[in-house]
């Protein structure tokens, strides 16, 4: 279960107080769970926002509610608050949130996969663009599909060898090509557009 500290307690009840509203509580959930960018959402709930599912937190004069899809991986999960110079800050420890990192044991498809959800599509979601994995072969061949504005995108040649494939070999060192399965020929929207004009990464 969530350990609440006492300083967060007060921090809560000092914001509830705030909202004037009988029977006002605080949920906590966590979005993206199991992924690299999961995260939690703490939000008032009053009781006709509540399932009845949640599990309940009595934190003396107000409750805490856990959404039940967020239960386990919000085990374990610390709330915190300090205060300091600027006034304070409210800090959740969630060690379960993200999930297990694969370890080296794990399938190469499942590492590559990690990789690609943690460190490259955050940098290229910034155009637009996504990589999904199509297959890690046992040869070590890894066989990419670009889509958003990376399908079709003049530059995608250029983040798939100086950008992705590099940050893949940084990583695991079996990898031995990284090949773009993509059509980019049908890609409707790209991010660039060969044939003149400025470049970006696609």
């Amino acid at each position: 279960m969530i350990r609440i500290s006492d300083s967060a307690k007060n921090y809560f009840r000092h914001l509830l107080a705030q909202q004037d509203i009988d029977n006002l509580g605080i949920r906590i959930k966590a979005v993206n769970a199991g992924t690299p960018k999961a995260d939690c959402v703490l939000e008032y709930a009053e009781g006709g926002d509540l399932s009845g599912d949640e599990a309940r937190i009595d934190c003396d004069g107000f409750q805490v509610y856990i959404e039940a899809a967020s239960v386990d991986w919000l085990a374990e999960a610390e709330v915190d608050y300090q205060v300091n110079a600027t006034g304070g800050q409210l800090t959740i420890r969630a060690p379960h949130i993200k999930g297990s990192i694969p370890g080296e044991d794990a399938p190469l498809a499942d590492r590559v996969q990690y990789v690609l959800d943690s460190e490259i599509n955050p940098q290229i979601a910034a155009h637009g663009g996504r990589v999904r994995l199509v297959e890690a072969d046992a040869q070590g061949v890894v066989l990419l599909q670009f889509g958003g504005g990376c399908h079709g995108c003049g530059m995608a040649d250029v983040t798939l060898k100086q950008g992705i494939e590099k940050t893949l070999r940084s990583h695991f060192p079996e990898i031995t090509a990284v090949r773009d399965a993509t059509d980019h020929a049908s890609g409707s929207n790209p991010y660039f557009r060969g044939g003149g004009g400025v470049s970006a990464v696609g």
